[in-house]
Order: C-alpha cells, then structure tokens, then sequence
C-alpha cells in the first residue's frame, strides 16, 4: 500500500483538501455568501421600489380621478355658464327688438301726426284761398251773396278740395 502511487495520490488529495481545502472552501462560502447577500439586497431593493411603484401608481390613480372629477365639474360649470349666457342674450335681444319696435311705433305715430297736420294746414289754404276767391268773384261784381249762392260756393270748394291737395303735395314734393 505504502508502495502503490494511487495511494500516496490519495493521501496527497486528502492532505491538499485538508490544507488548502478551507481556505478554499472558506473562499468559495465567501463569494456565495457574499453573492446570496448581493441577491437579497437586489431582491430588497426590488420590493422596496415595487412598494413604491405602487405607492406611485395609486397617487397617479388618485391624482386622474381628481383631475377627472375636477374636469366634469369644470365641463358642468362651462354648461351652466354657457346656458345664462345665452339666456341673457335672448332676453337683450328681445329687449332690443321690443325697443326697437316700440321707436318704429312711435316714428309711425309721429308721421301720422305730421301728415294729419299737414292736411289740415293744406286744407286751411285752400279754405282760405277758395274764400278769398269767391270773396274776390264777388266783390268784384258788388254782387250780394245769398244763402244760396254762398252753398254753392261752398260745395265748389269742396270738390276742388282733392285736387288741389294733390297739386299741394306735389308742389311740396318737388
């Protein structure tokens, strides 16, 4: 046994492994240990930033749910807004319209007034013409005048009166 190579070959294996094999083995639980304590900081590290991801994802969740409650108030608030805007304007409008009519009312009125006044001013100078006339007709002749005569004078004007109107207006026109 002592003479066979695989022997000492053995024993020289066991003497390598029993001199060199803790620091060998101390070596090599080193790097794993220190690898497993890498591992577990980055699994550490992981679910810290998992836990904050989430805390982020649920802030951003509350944060959209706000802005989107904040958005359809602000989209009911635009409504209401937009719907007395537009009730003020057709209350102005018709406010306008009714001002409106009311002064082509009154224009109406005053033109009316002002046609009737210019007849009845017209109607005075004819009156006062045709009497100047007839008085004229007959002063010129020192003719009395009689009942008779002065309705018949009367009536005379009264059916020129039309057309000398119209002669009026359109001498006032031109």
């Amino acid at each position: 046994m002592f003479d066979e190579p695989r022997f000492w070959s053995a024993v020289a294996f066991v003497v390598f492994f029993l001199l060199f094999g803790r620091k060998l083995w101390a070596a090599i639980t080193k790097v794993l240990d220190e690898r497993a304590e890498g591992v577990r900081r980055d699994l550490d590290e992981a679910g810290r930033l998992r836990r904050e991801a989430e805390q982020m994802l649920e802030a951003a969740t509350r944060e959209r749910e706000q802005a989107l409650a904040e958005a359809r108030e602000m989209i009911e608030r635009s409504r209401e807004e937009a719907a007395s805007i537009a009730a003020a304007a057709r209350r102005e409008a018709e406010a306008v319209a009714a001002r409106r009519e009311q002064m082509a009312r009154d224009r109406i009125a005053a033109a009316e007034r002002a046609a009737v006044r210019e007849v009845q001013d017209l109607a005075a100078e004819i009156a006062v013409q045709a009497t100047r006339d007839v008085l004229a007709h007959h002063l010129e002749g020192n003719q009395p005048v009689g009942r008779r005569d002065a309705d018949v004078l009367i009536d005379d004007a009264l059916s020129a009166l039309p057309g000398a109107l119209t002669r009026a207006t359109q001498a006032r026109a031109a």
